[in-house]
Protein backbone atom coordinates (compact mmCIF):
# COMPACT_ATOMS: atom_id res chain seq x y z
CA UNK A 1 0.00 0.00 0.00
CA UNK A 2 0.92 3.61 -0.79
CA UNK A 3 0.82 5.99 2.35
CA UNK A 4 0.78 8.78 -0.58
CA UNK A 5 -1.91 7.67 -2.12
CA UNK A 6 -3.93 6.82 1.74
CA UNK A 7 -3.46 10.63 1.87
CA UNK A 8 -4.82 11.81 -0.81
CA UNK A 9 -7.89 9.72 -1.55
CA UNK A 10 -8.62 7.43 1.97
CA UNK A 11 -10.99 10.36 3.58
CA UNK A 12 -13.28 10.44 0.56
CA UNK A 13 -16.76 8.77 1.75
CA UNK A 14 -17.36 5.54 -0.48
CA UNK A 15 -19.72 2.82 -1.08
CA UNK A 16 -18.89 -0.26 -0.01
CA UNK A 17 -20.77 -1.52 -3.48
CA UNK A 18 -22.62 -4.34 -2.18
CA UNK A 19 -24.79 -3.79 -5.20
CA UNK A 20 -25.42 -0.85 -7.51
CA UNK A 21 -27.17 1.58 -7.32
CA UNK A 22 -26.23 1.67 -3.32
CA UNK A 23 -28.91 1.70 -1.33
CA UNK A 24 -29.42 5.23 -0.57
CA UNK A 25 -30.64 5.79 -3.93
CA UNK A 26 -33.62 3.17 -3.19
CA UNK A 27 -36.75 5.29 -3.69
CA UNK A 28 -40.65 4.64 -1.82
CA UNK A 29 -41.55 4.25 -5.52
CA UNK A 30 -41.26 0.53 -5.98
CA UNK A 31 -43.96 -1.04 -3.18
CA UNK A 32 -45.63 -4.44 -2.61
CA UNK A 33 -46.90 -4.48 -5.48
CA UNK A 34 -44.08 -4.24 -7.40
CA UNK A 35 -42.11 -6.97 -5.70
CA UNK A 36 -45.26 -9.36 -5.79
CA UNK A 37 -45.15 -8.58 -9.73
CA UNK A 38 -41.46 -8.78 -9.58
CA UNK A 39 -41.67 -12.41 -7.78
CA UNK A 40 -44.40 -13.56 -9.85
CA UNK A 41 -42.38 -13.02 -13.03
CA UNK A 42 -39.14 -15.21 -11.78
CA UNK A 43 -38.35 -17.23 -14.92
CA UNK A 44 -38.82 -21.46 -14.33
CA UNK A 45 -35.83 -22.83 -13.46
CA UNK A 46 -34.39 -19.81 -11.25
CA UNK A 47 -32.58 -20.23 -8.37
CA UNK A 48 -32.59 -18.32 -5.25
CA UNK A 49 -30.59 -17.66 -1.95
CA UNK A 50 -32.03 -15.95 0.94
CA UNK A 51 -31.34 -13.73 3.48
CA UNK A 52 -33.11 -13.09 7.27
CA UNK A 53 -32.22 -10.83 9.28
CA UNK A 54 -32.62 -10.94 13.05
CA UNK A 55 -32.34 -7.11 14.35
CA UNK A 56 -32.52 -7.93 18.04
CA UNK A 57 -28.87 -7.96 20.46
CA UNK A 58 -28.43 -8.37 24.46
CA UNK A 59 -26.60 -4.99 24.32
CA UNK A 60 -25.52 -2.28 21.87
CA UNK A 61 -21.78 -2.41 20.55
CA UNK A 62 -20.71 1.07 19.77
CA UNK A 63 -19.03 0.51 16.82
CA UNK A 64 -22.43 -1.35 15.35
CA UNK A 65 -23.76 0.15 11.61
CA UNK A 66 -26.22 -2.44 11.13
CA UNK A 67 -30.21 -2.45 12.10
CA UNK A 68 -30.96 -3.58 15.60
CA UNK A 69 -32.35 -2.98 18.64
CA UNK A 70 -31.59 -3.67 22.22
CA UNK A 71 -34.31 -6.89 23.85
CA UNK A 72 -34.31 -7.98 27.59
CA UNK A 73 -37.69 -9.80 26.98
CA UNK A 74 -37.79 -12.68 24.79
CA UNK A 75 -41.59 -12.22 23.99
CA UNK A 76 -40.23 -9.34 21.07
CA UNK A 77 -38.29 -12.32 19.59
CA UNK A 78 -40.98 -14.76 19.75
CA UNK A 79 -43.51 -12.59 18.13
CA UNK A 80 -40.89 -11.64 15.47
CA UNK A 81 -40.24 -15.45 14.83
CA UNK A 82 -43.84 -15.83 13.42
CA UNK A 83 -44.06 -12.52 11.70
CA UNK A 84 -40.92 -13.94 9.64
CA UNK A 85 -42.16 -17.35 9.31
CA UNK A 86 -45.95 -15.33 7.77
CA UNK A 87 -43.29 -13.75 5.36
CA UNK A 88 -41.63 -17.04 4.06
CA UNK A 89 -45.22 -18.48 3.38
CA UNK A 90 -46.19 -14.98 1.60
CA UNK A 91 -43.05 -14.86 -0.59
CA UNK A 92 -43.17 -18.51 -1.46
CA UNK A 93 -47.27 -18.43 -2.64
CA UNK A 94 -46.56 -15.19 -4.30
CA UNK A 95 -43.91 -16.99 -6.95
CA UNK A 96 -46.06 -20.18 -7.17
CA UNK A 97 -44.24 -22.58 -6.88
CA UNK A 98 -41.12 -24.52 -4.83
CA UNK A 99 -37.96 -22.64 -5.99
CA UNK A 100 -34.19 -23.97 -5.91
CA UNK A 101 -31.87 -22.16 -2.84
CA UNK A 102 -28.47 -22.65 -2.71
CA UNK A 103 -27.60 -20.38 -0.14
CA UNK A 104 -29.19 -19.36 3.03
CA UNK A 105 -27.96 -16.28 5.70
CA UNK A 106 -28.99 -15.38 9.12
CA UNK A 107 -27.64 -12.02 9.53
CA UNK A 108 -28.33 -9.77 12.79
CA UNK A 109 -28.31 -8.04 15.27
CA UNK A 110 -27.37 -11.60 16.96
CA UNK A 111 -29.42 -14.70 15.39
CA UNK A 112 -28.37 -17.01 17.39
CA UNK A 113 -30.67 -14.73 20.25
CA UNK A 114 -33.67 -16.68 18.99
CA UNK A 115 -34.54 -19.76 21.00
CA UNK A 116 -32.69 -23.04 19.34
CA UNK A 117 -36.29 -24.17 19.16
CA UNK A 118 -37.54 -21.19 16.89
CA UNK A 119 -34.26 -21.93 14.99
CA UNK A 120 -35.23 -25.17 14.09
CA UNK A 121 -38.69 -24.30 12.75
CA UNK A 122 -37.32 -21.56 10.65
CA UNK A 123 -35.24 -23.66 9.32
CA UNK A 124 -38.03 -26.27 8.67
CA UNK A 125 -40.55 -24.08 7.34
CA UNK A 126 -37.77 -22.75 4.50
CA UNK A 127 -37.18 -26.45 3.21
CA UNK A 128 -40.73 -26.78 3.51
CA UNK A 129 -41.72 -23.53 0.77
CA UNK A 130 -38.47 -23.86 -1.21
CA UNK A 131 -36.31 -26.69 -2.39
CA UNK A 132 -32.81 -26.52 -0.24
CA UNK A 133 -30.40 -28.02 -2.15
CA UNK A 134 -28.40 -30.99 -0.18
CA UNK A 135 -25.19 -28.93 -1.25
CA UNK A 136 -26.50 -25.55 0.37
CA UNK A 137 -24.54 -23.48 2.34
CA UNK A 138 -26.11 -22.15 5.26
CA UNK A 139 -24.58 -19.66 7.11
CA UNK A 140 -25.29 -17.70 10.56
CA UNK A 141 -23.27 -14.85 12.22
CA UNK A 142 -22.53 -15.24 15.78
CA UNK A 143 -22.01 -13.35 18.60
CA UNK A 144 -19.71 -15.60 20.79
CA UNK A 145 -20.38 -14.31 24.25
CA UNK A 146 -24.13 -15.40 24.12
CA UNK A 147 -24.09 -18.58 22.03
CA UNK A 148 -25.71 -21.54 23.88
CA UNK A 149 -24.37 -25.46 23.37
CA UNK A 150 -28.51 -26.09 22.81
CA UNK A 151 -28.02 -23.45 19.88
CA UNK A 152 -25.21 -24.90 18.53
CA UNK A 153 -26.99 -28.40 18.58
CA UNK A 154 -30.24 -26.84 16.94
CA UNK A 155 -27.59 -25.21 13.82
CA UNK A 156 -26.60 -28.87 13.77
CA UNK A 157 -29.31 -30.48 13.15
CA UNK A 158 -30.79 -28.10 11.31
CA UNK A 159 -28.00 -28.18 8.47
CA UNK A 160 -26.05 -25.06 8.90
CA UNK A 161 -22.48 -25.54 8.09
CA UNK A 162 -20.94 -21.81 8.25
CA UNK A 163 -20.86 -19.66 11.13
CA UNK A 164 -19.65 -16.10 11.13
CA UNK A 165 -18.21 -14.75 14.72
CA UNK A 166 -17.81 -11.57 15.72
CA UNK A 167 -14.24 -10.86 17.01
CA UNK A 168 -13.66 -7.12 15.69
CA UNK A 169 -10.45 -7.03 18.45
CA UNK A 170 -9.07 -8.91 21.33
CA UNK A 171 -7.14 -5.64 22.59
CA UNK A 172 -9.18 -5.06 26.48
CA UNK A 173 -8.78 -1.56 26.29
CA UNK A 174 -10.42 -1.74 22.47
CA UNK A 175 -13.52 -3.47 23.71
CA UNK A 176 -13.91 -1.33 26.61
CA UNK A 177 -13.97 1.89 23.85
CA UNK A 178 -16.65 -0.04 21.68
CA UNK A 179 -18.81 -2.07 24.59
CA UNK A 180 -17.66 -5.13 23.74
CA UNK A 181 -15.73 -7.09 25.93
CA UNK A 182 -14.86 -10.49 24.70
CA UNK A 183 -11.90 -12.68 26.09
CA UNK A 184 -9.97 -15.13 23.67
CA UNK A 185 -11.38 -17.60 25.58
CA UNK A 186 -14.72 -17.03 25.28
CA UNK A 187 -14.36 -16.97 21.39
CA UNK A 188 -11.74 -20.31 21.49
CA UNK A 189 -14.82 -22.02 23.36
CA UNK A 190 -17.58 -21.55 20.45
CA UNK A 191 -14.89 -22.47 18.19
CA UNK A 192 -14.21 -25.68 19.39
CA UNK A 193 -17.97 -26.07 19.77
CA UNK A 194 -18.84 -25.58 16.69
CA UNK A 195 -16.53 -27.87 15.05
CA UNK A 196 -17.60 -30.32 17.60
CA UNK A 197 -21.16 -30.23 16.58
CA UNK A 198 -19.45 -30.34 12.52
CA UNK A 199 -19.97 -26.69 11.63
CA UNK A 200 -17.09 -26.37 9.79
CA UNK A 201 -16.76 -23.65 8.10
CA UNK A 202 -15.59 -20.59 10.51
CA UNK A 203 -15.43 -17.24 9.55
CA UNK A 204 -13.78 -14.24 11.97
CA UNK A 205 -14.36 -10.65 11.78
CA UNK A 206 -11.99 -8.16 12.38
CA UNK A 207 -12.01 -4.40 12.48
CA UNK A 208 -9.60 -1.67 11.92
CA UNK A 209 -9.66 1.57 12.59
CA UNK A 210 -11.39 1.52 16.09
CA UNK A 211 -11.01 3.67 19.60
CA UNK A 212 -7.40 3.47 21.04
CA UNK A 213 -6.43 0.77 18.29
CA UNK A 214 -2.74 0.58 17.49
CA UNK A 215 -0.97 -1.54 14.41
CA UNK A 216 0.55 -3.05 17.46
CA UNK A 217 -3.29 -4.21 18.84
CA UNK A 218 -4.56 -5.25 15.56
CA UNK A 219 -1.32 -7.89 14.70
CA UNK A 220 -1.76 -9.09 18.51
CA UNK A 221 -5.03 -9.80 17.52
CA UNK A 222 -4.18 -11.48 14.51
CA UNK A 223 -2.00 -13.63 16.17
CA UNK A 224 -4.47 -14.95 18.50
CA UNK A 225 -7.09 -15.36 16.00
CA UNK A 226 -4.50 -17.47 13.82
CA UNK A 227 -4.36 -19.83 16.14
CA UNK A 228 -7.70 -20.70 16.14
CA UNK A 229 -7.28 -21.23 12.50
CA UNK A 230 -10.29 -19.71 11.17
CA UNK A 231 -10.81 -20.68 7.36
CA UNK A 232 -11.66 -17.11 6.53
CA UNK A 233 -11.51 -13.78 8.18
CA UNK A 234 -13.54 -10.13 7.20
CA UNK A 235 -11.25 -6.98 8.24
CA UNK A 236 -12.98 -3.58 7.68
CA UNK A 237 -12.59 -0.68 8.41
CA UNK A 238 -14.66 0.90 10.70
CA UNK A 239 -17.17 3.37 9.27
CA UNK A 240 -17.79 6.22 12.45
CA UNK A 241 -21.35 7.70 11.03
CA UNK A 242 -22.84 8.97 14.45
CA UNK A 243 -25.19 10.73 12.69
CA UNK A 244 -27.08 8.36 11.41
CA UNK A 245 -25.62 5.86 14.24
CA UNK A 246 -26.65 7.76 17.78
CA UNK A 247 -25.41 5.09 19.66
CA UNK A 248 -22.01 6.05 17.68
CA UNK A 249 -21.78 8.73 19.86
CA UNK A 250 -21.26 7.12 22.94
CA UNK A 251 -17.21 6.46 21.18
CA UNK A 252 -15.25 9.42 21.64
CA UNK A 253 -14.01 10.64 18.19
CA UNK A 254 -11.07 12.16 19.12
CA UNK A 255 -9.12 8.73 19.83
CA UNK A 256 -9.82 7.23 16.55
CA UNK A 257 -6.97 7.18 14.38
CA UNK A 258 -6.87 8.96 11.70
CA UNK A 259 -6.45 8.23 7.65
CA UNK A 260 -2.82 7.29 7.38
CA UNK A 261 -3.05 5.45 10.72
CA UNK A 262 -6.09 3.46 9.41
CA UNK A 263 -4.26 2.41 6.13
CA UNK A 264 -1.18 1.46 8.45
CA UNK A 265 -3.64 -0.94 10.27
CA UNK A 266 -5.08 -2.29 7.42
CA UNK A 267 -1.67 -3.18 5.46
CA UNK A 268 -0.67 -4.48 8.77
CA UNK A 269 -3.49 -7.13 9.17
CA UNK A 270 -3.52 -8.00 5.50
CA UNK A 271 0.18 -8.65 4.97
CA UNK A 272 0.01 -11.00 8.47
CA UNK A 273 -2.71 -12.82 7.09
CA UNK A 274 -1.14 -13.00 3.91
CA UNK A 275 2.35 -14.23 5.59
CA UNK A 276 -0.17 -16.93 7.26
CA UNK A 277 -0.83 -18.18 4.21
CA UNK A 278 -4.27 -16.93 3.45
CA UNK A 279 -5.42 -15.47 0.21
CA UNK A 280 -6.25 -11.90 0.08
CA UNK A 281 -10.09 -12.10 -1.34
CA UNK A 282 -11.06 -8.30 -3.30
CA UNK A 283 -11.32 -5.78 -0.78
CA UNK A 284 -11.30 -6.81 2.82
CA UNK A 285 -11.41 -11.11 2.78
CA UNK A 286 -9.05 -13.00 3.18
CA UNK A 287 -9.14 -17.62 2.79
CA UNK A 288 -7.35 -20.32 2.99
CA UNK A 289 -5.83 -22.27 -0.25
CA UNK A 290 -8.68 -24.07 -1.55
CA UNK A 291 -11.30 -23.05 0.08
CA UNK A 292 -14.55 -22.29 -1.72
CA UNK A 293 -14.10 -19.23 -1.75
CA UNK A 294 -10.08 -18.92 -2.78
CA UNK A 295 -11.60 -21.23 -5.74
CA UNK A 296 -13.84 -18.69 -6.85
CA UNK A 297 -11.39 -16.02 -6.51
CA UNK A 298 -8.97 -17.81 -8.80
CA UNK A 299 -11.79 -18.72 -11.11
CA UNK A 300 -13.28 -15.17 -11.29
CA UNK A 301 -16.40 -16.23 -10.73
CA UNK A 302 -16.26 -15.08 -7.31
CA UNK A 303 -19.59 -12.04 -6.40
CA UNK A 304 -20.63 -9.69 -4.44
CA UNK A 305 -23.88 -8.71 -2.41
CA UNK A 306 -25.25 -7.16 0.63
CA UNK A 307 -23.20 -9.82 2.51
CA UNK A 308 -20.01 -8.68 0.91
CA UNK A 309 -17.70 -11.38 -1.15
CA UNK A 310 -19.53 -14.34 -1.74
CA UNK A 311 -20.11 -17.66 -3.97
CA UNK A 312 -22.97 -17.66 -4.25
CA UNK A 313 -23.64 -17.11 -8.44
CA UNK A 314 -27.78 -16.80 -7.95
CA UNK A 315 -29.39 -13.78 -9.23
CA UNK A 316 -32.03 -13.54 -7.11
CA UNK A 317 -31.35 -12.99 -3.03
CA UNK A 318 -34.97 -13.17 -0.85
CA UNK A 319 -34.57 -10.95 2.02
CA UNK A 320 -37.02 -11.47 4.75
CA UNK A 321 -37.06 -9.52 8.08
CA UNK A 322 -37.03 -5.86 9.18
CA UNK A 323 -34.61 -3.78 6.97
CA UNK A 324 -33.75 -6.78 5.06
CA UNK A 325 -32.70 -5.74 1.25
CA UNK A 326 -33.43 -8.35 -1.71
CA UNK A 327 -32.19 -8.55 -5.06
CA UNK A 328 -34.09 -9.93 -8.52
CA UNK A 329 -33.17 -9.67 -11.73
CA UNK A 330 -35.76 -6.09 -12.37
CA UNK A 331 -33.78 -4.36 -9.24
CA UNK A 332 -33.88 -4.00 -5.58
CA UNK A 333 -36.19 -4.03 -2.87
CA UNK A 334 -36.30 -3.40 0.99
CA UNK A 335 -38.57 -3.85 3.59
CA UNK A 336 -39.62 -1.56 6.62
CA UNK A 337 -36.85 -0.66 8.47
CA UNK A 338 -39.22 -0.51 11.76
CA UNK A 339 -40.06 -3.60 12.96
CA UNK A 340 -43.63 -2.56 13.78
CA UNK A 341 -44.03 -1.29 10.25
CA UNK A 342 -42.86 -4.32 9.24
CA UNK A 343 -44.77 -6.61 11.64
CA UNK A 344 -47.81 -4.33 10.41
CA UNK A 345 -47.67 -5.06 6.63
CA UNK A 346 -47.10 -8.73 6.80
CA UNK A 347 -49.87 -9.36 9.83
CA UNK A 348 -51.93 -7.54 6.80
CA UNK A 349 -51.43 -9.93 4.28
CA UNK A 350 -49.25 -8.03 1.99
CA UNK A 351 -45.43 -8.14 1.53
CA UNK A 352 -43.52 -5.18 3.81
CA UNK A 353 -41.10 -3.37 0.92
CA UNK A 354 -40.94 0.03 1.64
CA UNK A 355 -38.80 0.93 -1.07
CA UNK A 356 -36.40 -0.41 -3.58
CA UNK A 357 -35.17 0.21 -6.92
CA UNK A 358 -35.67 -0.87 -10.89
CA UNK A 359 -32.81 -1.62 -12.65
CA UNK A 360 -31.85 -0.03 -15.80
CA UNK A 361 -29.78 -0.97 -18.88
CA UNK A 362 -27.03 1.76 -17.82
CA UNK A 363 -27.33 0.28 -14.47
CA UNK A 364 -27.11 -3.24 -15.31
CA UNK A 365 -23.87 -2.29 -17.44
CA UNK A 366 -22.55 -0.49 -14.36
CA UNK A 367 -23.06 -3.14 -11.70
CA UNK A 368 -21.14 -5.16 -13.67
CA UNK A 369 -18.25 -3.01 -14.64
CA UNK A 370 -18.24 -2.34 -10.81
CA UNK A 371 -18.43 -5.98 -9.70
CA UNK A 372 -16.08 -6.79 -11.59
CA UNK A 373 -13.30 -4.25 -10.59
CA UNK A 374 -14.26 -5.15 -6.68
CA UNK A 375 -14.02 -8.59 -6.93
CA UNK A 376 -11.19 -8.68 -9.61
CA UNK A 377 -9.63 -5.60 -9.29
CA UNK A 378 -9.54 -5.14 -13.14
CA UNK A 379 -12.47 -5.35 -15.81
CA UNK A 380 -12.42 -5.92 -19.20
CA UNK A 381 -14.62 -2.68 -20.29
CA UNK A 382 -14.64 -4.07 -24.16
CA UNK A 383 -15.99 -8.04 -23.12
CA UNK A 384 -18.29 -5.90 -20.48
CA UNK A 385 -19.95 -3.50 -22.86
CA UNK A 386 -20.16 -6.27 -25.90
CA UNK A 387 -22.28 -7.92 -23.30
CA UNK A 388 -24.85 -5.16 -22.98
CA UNK A 389 -24.34 -3.47 -26.22
CA UNK A 390 -22.63 -0.49 -25.14
CA UNK A 391 -19.58 0.95 -26.71
CA UNK A 392 -16.27 0.49 -23.79
CA UNK A 393 -14.70 4.62 -25.73
CA UNK A 394 -18.40 5.92 -23.95
CA UNK A 395 -18.52 4.23 -20.90
CA UNK A 396 -14.53 5.63 -20.29
CA UNK A 397 -15.36 9.05 -21.48
CA UNK A 398 -18.69 8.91 -18.45
CA UNK A 399 -15.93 8.43 -15.97
CA UNK A 400 -13.96 11.59 -15.13
CA UNK A 401 -13.43 10.30 -12.13
CA UNK A 402 -11.08 7.85 -13.33
CA UNK A 403 -8.65 10.42 -15.16
CA UNK A 404 -6.51 11.17 -11.62
CA UNK A 405 -6.43 7.58 -10.94
CA UNK A 406 -4.71 6.99 -13.98
CA UNK A 407 -2.33 10.19 -13.76
CA UNK A 408 -0.98 9.13 -9.81
CA UNK A 409 -0.96 4.95 -11.13
CA UNK A 410 -3.70 3.66 -9.61
CA UNK A 411 -5.17 2.64 -12.07
CA UNK A 412 -3.60 1.14 -15.43
CA UNK A 413 -5.46 1.50 -18.89
CA UNK A 414 -4.48 -0.99 -21.73
CA UNK A 415 -7.10 -0.53 -24.45
CA UNK A 416 -9.94 -1.65 -23.26
CA UNK A 417 -8.84 -3.14 -20.31
CA UNK A 418 -8.81 -1.63 -16.75
CA UNK A 419 -6.73 -2.81 -13.89
CA UNK A 420 -5.81 -1.38 -10.47
CA UNK A 421 -1.89 -1.43 -9.53
CA UNK A 422 -1.10 -4.17 -6.98
CA UNK A 423 0.30 -1.28 -4.66
CA UNK A 424 -3.12 0.34 -5.36
CA UNK A 425 -5.79 -2.38 -4.49
CA UNK A 426 -6.56 -0.72 -0.93
CA UNK A 427 -8.41 2.19 -3.05
CA UNK A 428 -10.34 -0.74 -5.37
CA UNK A 429 -13.60 1.56 -4.08
CA UNK A 430 -12.48 4.79 -5.72
CA UNK A 431 -11.76 3.15 -8.32
CA UNK A 432 -15.46 1.50 -8.42
CA UNK A 433 -16.80 4.82 -8.06
CA UNK A 434 -15.42 6.47 -11.65
CA UNK A 435 -18.52 5.00 -12.95
CA UNK A 436 -21.21 5.28 -10.12
CA UNK A 437 -23.74 7.76 -12.33
CA UNK A 438 -25.45 8.35 -9.58
CA UNK A 439 -22.53 8.81 -6.76
CA UNK A 440 -23.16 12.62 -5.06
CA UNK A 441 -19.69 13.44 -3.40
CA UNK A 442 -21.22 15.93 -1.34
CA UNK A 443 -22.86 13.63 0.72
CA UNK A 444 -21.75 12.14 3.83
CA UNK A 445 -23.38 8.70 3.29
CA UNK A 446 -20.65 6.34 3.35
CA UNK A 447 -17.47 5.30 4.77
CA UNK A 448 -14.04 6.22 4.38
CA UNK A 449 -12.27 4.45 1.32
CA UNK A 450 -9.56 3.59 4.02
Amino acid sequence: MRADLAAIYGEERLPRYTSYPTAPHFTSAIGPETYARWLAELPAGASASLYLHVPFCREMCWYCGCHTQIVRRDELIVGYQRTLLREIGLAAETIGRRIKVEHIHFGGGTPTIMAPEAFAELMAVMRQKFFVLPSAEIAVEIDPRTLTADMVEAMRLSGVNRASLGVQSFDPVVQRAINRVQSFEQTAAVVEMLRRAGIEGINFDLIYGLPHQTVASCLDTVRRSLALAPDRFSVFGYAHVPDFKKHQRMINAAVLPDGLARHDQACAIANALKEAGYVQIGLDHFARPGDSMAVAYEQRTLRRNFQGYTTDTSETLLGFGASAIGHLPQGYVQNEVQIGAYAQSIAAGRLATAKGYGLTDDDRLRADIIERIMCEFSADLGDICARHGAEPGAMLKSAARLKPLISDGVVRLDGDRLAVANDSRFLVRSVAAAFDAHLDPGKQLHSRAV
